[in-house]
């Protein structure tokens, strides 16, 4: 039986390794499954397999963290609270405590699924014209890099929220290694050191953050230098000490509205002490015989996660192969119908009523699919929100987590653009958000990745911003398949699309499902935005159907495991230098 899956690792790293060319015989045929240009920066990702559990992040110290945990005994929620605060020191242009986001939990033998949402949420004094000024137009300084831009925190409460109802360790406990390593120094690696070349002039703006990551004479810290975050250490042993109330009350909270409203913001220390995690229904579909499980509102991800996939089960995907010609063409063409009805009918759900059963009906994708021409793109200009009437009965990081027992996490977390505002409130050592900007601040004009809004996702008091977070799990009868998910501004509900799609329709490995060459469209631009890999004949027959294909930079860092018969096989996205996936 060992000998069995040695064998099948190493077939499945030849497949990892192997480039097959990408070579368009006709609109129905491809050769791709492979497109190993891509990654000539890179590493290919390689199949990881373990017996007992996994985790798979961004950033190898803490996916060793999730791995400590659960050789200690705890299942896959504990190990990742440990990961969600460990990320937070290790990987903090994306990791943290200052900003939000999603959870789905698998309990196995319960065979249930339950989602958590830890979005940010507006402060109380927000209202929908905060960012305009004085000429109606949208201030992007004010929304993306200022104290208005920083919603009220979310993600200790979620992760504190997600320990207590379905872990089994304390919160100090899982904690400990976070604290550590923010206290004790973390070695800097390649990836942050770049990362903090990039953003040195929008970081060092604050004195705060400078006194942190420029501690070089106002250079970056230089790889193989170690990052210490005393304050940072504190704020989560306040945390650890006391749960959230030492963050969202006391002196962590005095802090963080201080720094806020020293900035511009109006963030105060009620806003904080109100704040709110919840647990939500998820939004679940089918596919293929296959269900497939994602994040309800504030988040847009399950819903038009689903929408496509009900879309794009009308066609015979699997002939047709993966990236060919048809393939990418239907696909372009049920993504940019399922971004016009994102701009008009998602948001917080609390506040609007978001039409979830019409969008997720199947009825409603296959009049979807009634309206593709196969041999033609429909411009964008053409496309409008979908009407429901007949069918009503974004710099992020994702980490994924299965134990012993089946259980499996997995969980999206952000502060937006890379950093966030790139403010660390003063005294705390916490980077804050940004996500105010993924509101729409005026309909019709675009956010920081493009994507268009109206009035449900209008801002208003309290209310969480609309997100693309998309953590999803896949059941095969029942019985737990694939947990997976990305970063990736718009981009992240269809790069989750492919990973689903490639393991599904293609039977791709999931170190296949990984590597393969991404796609994207949005509605606006009307564009099919490709990673370097599609083939050349490919890309003039789409042409040729009408669409504009435009090459840009990788897609997504996915953060994948598959369970199989032979085990659990997981693969870090090579789009990331600094991911790793491990288990025991």
């Amino acid at each position: 039986m060992y000998t069995d899956k040695i064998k099948y690792i190493l077939v499945i790293a030849f497949s990892a390794f192997s480039f097959v060319g990408a070579i368009e015989v006709n609109a129905k045929t491809s050769m791709i499954k492979q497109q190993s240009a891509i990654y000539s920066a890179y590493q290919i990702a390689q199949p990881y397999w373990a017996e007992h559990g996994m985790v798979s992040s961004q950033e190898a110290m803490a996916t060793d963290v999730g791995v400590a945990i659960l050789k200690a005994g705890g299942n896959a929620v504990d190990a990742a609270v440990a990961v969600g605060f460990s990320l937070a020191v290790t990987y903090p242009r994306a990791g943290n405590i200052g900003g939000g986001g999603f959870m789905m939990v698998y309990i196995a033998k319960e065979r249930k699924t339950i989602a958590i949402d830890y979005r940010e949420m507006a402060p109380a004094a927000a209202h929908k014209d905060i960012f305009l000024d004085e000429n109606g137009d949208v201030d992007n300084r004010k929304a993306r890099f200022h104290g208005l831009s920083s919603g009220v925190p979310g993600t200790v409460m979620g992760l504190e929220l997600a320990l207590k109802e379905y872990g089994t360790m304390t919160l100090a406990q899982v904690m400990q290694p976070a604290i550590e390593q923010a206290e004790q120094g973390i070695v800097v690696t390649r990836d942050l050191s770049h990362s903090l070349s990039a953003m040195k002039n929008r970081l060092s703006r604050w004195q705060s953050t400078k006194d942190i990551f420029y501690t070089n004479k106002g250079q970056p810290l230089e790889i193989g230098q170690y990052l210490y975050q005393p304050e940072l250490a504190n704020s989560l042993k306040m945390i650890a000490q006391k749960g959230s109330k030492g963050f969202y009350q006391g002196a962590t909270a005095s802090k963080i509205a201080a720094a806020v409203q020293e900035a511009g913001g109006v963030m105060t220390v009620a806003d904080l002490a109100n704040y709110e995690a919840k647990i939500r229904e998820p939004i679940i579909g089918t596919y293929r015989g296959y269900e497939v499980i994602s994040m309800p509102p504030p988040s847009s991800g399950g819903t038009h996660l689903v929408q496509i996939l009900n879309t794009l089960e009308n066609y015979p995907i699997d002939q047709w192969g993966h990236n060919s010609a048809d393939t990418i063409h239907v696909m372009a063409e049920a993504m940019k119908r399922a971004y016009a009805d994102r701009s008009e009918y998602l948001g917080d759900d609390d506040y609007v009523s978001v039409p979830l059963k019409a969008l997720t009906n199947k009825a409603y994708a296959h009049n979807i699919a009634q309206q593709i021409d196969i041999k033609r793109a429909t411009p964008s200009g053409l496309i409008k929100p979908g009407k429901l009437a007949p069918y009503e009965s974004p710099q992020t990081t994702h980490f994924s987590v299965v134990d012993k027992w089946g259980n499996a996490v997995a969980n999206t977390y952000t502060l937006n653009f890379s950093y966030g505002s790139g403010l660390v409130a003063s005294g705390t050592g916490i980077l804050m958000n940004n996500e105010m900007d993924d509101f729409s601040s005026k309909p019709g004009v675009p956010n920081g990745y493009g994507l268009l809004g109206g009035s449900a996702n209008a801002i208003e008091p309290n209310k969480r911003p609309l997100s693309a977070m998309t953590p999803t799990i896949v059941l095969k009868n029942g019985e737990l398949f694939l947990v997976t998910g990305t970063p990736g501004g718009s981009r992240i509900i269809t790069t989750t699309l492919q990973i689903v799609m490639n393991v599904i329709d293609h039977q791709m490995n999931i170190a296949e499902a990984t590597n393969a060459t991404r796609i994207h469209h949005q509605w606006y631009p009307d564009e099919i935005r490709v990673e370097r890999g599609l083939s050349v004949d490919t890309v003039k027959l789409l042409e040729a159907k009408g669409h504009r294909v435009h090459l840009k930079s990788s897609m997504g860092s996915t953060q994948s495991i598959m369970k199989t018969n032979k085990g659990l096989f997981g693969a870090t996205d090579p789009r990331s230098r600094a991911g790793k996936v491990s288990g025991y």
